[in-house]
This record gives C-alpha cells, structure tokens and sequence, in this order.
C-alpha cells in the first residue's frame, strides 16, 4: 500500500532526531550529510529521473511554474508585513516561500507516484531552485535594504517601521565595485551548487533533445536510490523543539503562509498549467513540500539563527509529509 512509504519516511526522520538526541550525531554533522546529498546523491537523482522518465516541451511550463510559486509569496509576505519589526519580517520571506525539492518532495513523490513522475519534480524544482539558489536571498535583502554580509543587531531586527534605510555611496567607482561583489556573490551561490549546474545541465539537453544513455541511470541508481534515506534524515537530525512562544510564534506564522500558499498553488497547478493530470499532481505535491534548507543558510546569514529555520524545517516537513499522503488520495492521477 502506498500509505506504507510515508510511514518509513516519517520513522527515517524520527530516526535521525534519535541519533542526535542520543549523542551518535552532532548538533552540526547534519552539513556532513548535506554535502552528500547536494553534491552527490541530488545530481545522480536528477540524471536518473531523466534516463528512466520520457518528457516533452510541455514540461517547460512546471519550470516557470516552480519558478513563480518561489517568487510571489515572497513579494505578498513583503507588501503584507509592512508593519512588522524588520528581524521577524525577513524571517518570514525567506521561510515562508521556496521548496525542499530534491531532499523530500522527489523521494515521497517517487514513492507516492512512481518513478517516472520524478522528471514532473525535476522540472518544478528546476525554476524553484533560481530562487532557492541566491534568488530568495537577493529578493529579500534588496526589498528590506539589509546588508546580509553580518547579521542584523537585536537593535536592528527589532526596528518597528520596517526597512532601515539604504546607505548610498557618493563615489561611483565605488558603487560598480559593489555592485559587481553582490553579483559575484549572487552568482557564487549558483555555479557553486552541484545540484542547481545539474538540472541547467539537463535543461539544455532536453532543450536540444539529445537522449542520455541508458548505462548512465544503471550506474547512478545506487546513488540516486539513497538519496530518499540520506535527506530524511538529514530532516530528523535538523530537527528540534520549540521553546517557549519566542520560537513557537514565528514557526507557526510560517506555517500558516505555507499552508496559505499551498492550498493557493494547488489549485493553480490543477486549474491552469496545460500538462497531463499525473503531472499536476506531482505539482501539487511539491507545493506542500517543506521549507529550503537553503532558507536554514540565509537566516542564518541575515539574522543569525539558523536553529529556528530548522524547526521550521523539520516541523513543515512533518506536515507535508502527511499532506502529500492524504492528496495522494483524494486527488485523482
């Protein structure tokens, strides 16, 4: 039965929490793992989902998909959150929008949809991870004006209007050396990502239709078949409790604009992008995926406390893997 594999996924994540608790693992080894699975494991699933799945031009449509369903929420979180202190306000942007794609949508809609269904995820998260690359971060530090190379004070993130204002540099040859760091170091966080240069790699040989060897998928499968343990869990050793409202009311505003914008993109999907119905709902299943663990790195980098995007790692994963479970069957393939 297909409520079997979500079962094992969720023991797989409480068995990851476990080790940590337990002391087998470090509060930190979860990068360990995260280097195995962005650099290694991630790319080989991406090649072996388009060695076994067949996939038309139509799928274009899932990548600019991905790629607005990343974008909007973090320009309506913006225009909705005027009032609020500038620290909690980022916190939102940049958990409240993106999607853990390759470390746990592509692994329970593999197991939920089949194996073919992974090029529908590959193709979503190939928009998705524009965003979740350096795009979320970029978006959310030029609309709030922060200077993400130091995290804000308490003093900053507690300012009540909102935005500090920018800093302008009179001198123009210092203006384009600093504009061209920030594009270097946007730049930086997408040729840098193993996973990100894999699904570009694969666009352009869909684009050209040029097919990739069958001898490929049979050497990448034992990679690609670990990748669904490996990023479970990577989720259960990020995991922890909330303590106290000072963390448990942050984690449910982001899970509130989730939700929000899960239900929202759902119906979208279903309603307006022209693929076949088994792509649709693999769509759908994305949407309830959890938040990035690129959005752990960025509220870190912004504010300083990647432990909190963590619980919201851990706890959106949790509920999106009983979301997906129960769309799998209320919605028809």
């Amino acid at each position: 039965m297909k409520i079997i594999e979500p079962v094992v996924f969720l023991c797989i994540i409480l068995l990851g929490y476990a080790f940590k608790r337990i002391g087998w693992c470090k509060t930190d080894d979860y990068r360990i793992m995260q280097k195995i699975v962005f650099n290694l494991l991630l790319p080989a699933a991406v090649v072996n989902s388009f060695v076994s799945s067949e996939h038309d031009m139509s799928l274009l449509w899932v990548a600019l998909f991905g790629f607005l369903a990343a974008l909007v929420p973090i320009i309506v979180i913006y225009l909705c959150t005027g009032k609020t202190p500038l620290g909690n306000r980022a916190f939102y942007m940049l958990n409240g929008s993106g999607f853990n794609v390759g470390c746990f949508a592509m692994p329970v809609v593999q197991a939920l949809l089949g194996t073919n269904a992974a090029v529908a995820v590959v193709m979503f998260d190939i928009g998705n991870s524009v965003m979740m690359s350096a795009g979320m971060n970029a978006v959310t530090t030029q609309l709030l004006r922060i200077d993400d190379t130091h995290p804000l004070t308490p003093e900053e993130q507690a300012q009540p209007l909102g935005p500090k204002a920018p800093r302008r540099i009179e001198d123009k040859d210092a203006r384009r050396l600093q504009r061209w760091a920030n594009f270097r170091r946007i730049a930086r966080n997408f040729y840098s990502s193993a996973a990100f240069m894999t699904y570009m790699l694969m666009l352009v040989l869909m684009v050209a239709h040029v097919t990739i060897p069958p001898v490929v998928g049979t050497v990448l499968q034992p990679f690609a078949s670990a990748n669904a343990f490996c990023a479970m869990f990577m989720v259960g050793m990020l995991m922890d409790m909330p303590h106290g409202m000072k963390e448990i009311k942050p984690l449910a505003t982001v899970i509130a604009w989730r939700w929000a914008f899960a239900f929202i993109l759902s119906a979208a999907a279903w309603f307006l992008l022209p693929v076949d119905p088994w792509v649709r709902k693999a769509v759908i299943f994305v949407c309830f995926a959890p938040v990035g663990v690129f959005s752990t790195l960025f509220t870190d980098r912004v504010l300083g406390n990647a432990k909190l995007a963590g619980l919201c790692l851990a706890g959106t994963g949790v509920l999106g893997l009983v979301a997906m479970t129960v769309a799998n069957f209320v919605i028809p393939a």
